[in-house]
């Protein structure tokens, strides 16, 4: 089975490698999915990477929003057109399209800014939670035991990460409430030590599993055989800068479902409880 097999899995430098096809239009690396879609981090992560070839360097991500337009070939190459849409004494803004064989798959948009001192206040605190070296039971444990689709356990164990689940669900039935998912996260190679390379890996990293937990309310599974869903959107408030080779606590709640849709929120976490991000996603869920 692939859960047991060995995967030589790519380096994360690898898959933010960009191109520069000309002003300001840079192709990407090749998915490592086999998956008929391609995955949502892998097209945020290089399209922040295209946009930070941009700006100066004195500024960070703080904010991105995108929508998801069609499904990615994984077999080839994105496109990525950075458009400079301002740039200010504080702020700068980049716009991105990314296409494939002329078609636009996905829009993007970021803002960076210029490091400023402001009091600092923090509404959610992070939440009690066993630390990473407690946790041994893995997504792709909870993927092999729940989920058994080997495509996407190959896919899963293709990408570099690691995920270490808290609370996962045991039992699928309809429920008024559902707790938080709790997972710790992290990028499993070491990093370089540019602060743009662990944003787009943190970018990269919010999009796994979260919009997978719209299904729980209803006691379906993100495979289930009758359950057809997708990403829809995703936007991301960067609050510091952080190492994504390091655990990060990813605490995920459902936020809604209806009309076919559903919203999750995201906090994530430093091992010490530093908020670090947030980040919210919409997704399609029809069954």
């Amino acid at each position: 089975m692939y859960w047991d097999q060995q995967i030589s899995m790519p380096r994360f430098d690898d898959i933010l490698g960009l191109e520069e096809l000309g002003d300001d239009c840079y192709q990407g690396a090749k998915s490592p999915d086999q998956a008929e879609r391609m995955f949502g981090g892998f097209l945020i992560g290089q399209a922040l990477a295209a946009c930070q070839q941009t700006v100066k360097p004195d500024r960070a991500v703080h904010s991105l929003h995108c929508y998801f337009l069609r499904p990615g070939d994984t077999t080839q190459q994105v496109q990525y057109d950075v458009s400079r849409v301002r740039d200010g004494r504080s702020f700068s803004h980049r716009q991105v399209a990314a296409t494939q064989n002329g078609k636009e798959i996905f829009q993007f948009i970021c803002s960076y800014a210029v490091a400023s001192e402001s009091p600092t206040f923090v509404g959610c605190p992070a939440p009690h939670a066993p630390g990473p070296s407690e946790v041994d039971y893995t997504y792709t444990d909870f993927c092999r035991d729940q989920m058994p689709d080997p495509d996407y356990i190959r896919d899963f164990k293709n990408r570099p990460f690691e995920i270490k689940y808290i609370n996962p669900p045991t039992e699928f039935e309809p429920s008024a409430e559902i707790e938080n998912q709790l997972m710790w996260m992290r990028l499993n190679w070491d990093l370089s030590e540019d602060p743009h390379v662990h944003d787009a890996g943190v970018a990269y990293l919010s999009d796994s599993t979260l919009i997978d937990h719209i299904t729980l309310p209803h006691g379906k599974r993100w495979q289930d055989s009758d359950f057809d869903g997708t990403s829809l959107d995703h936007a991301m408030w960067f609050h510091q800068t952080v190492r994504a080779d390091e655990w990060l606590l990813f605490d995920q709640k459902v936020e809604w479902t209806g009309d076919g849709r559903g919203v999750a929120s995201g906090r994530i976490y430093t091992e010490s409880g530093t908020l670090v991000a947030t980040c919210m996603q919409e997704g399609l869920m029809r069954f």
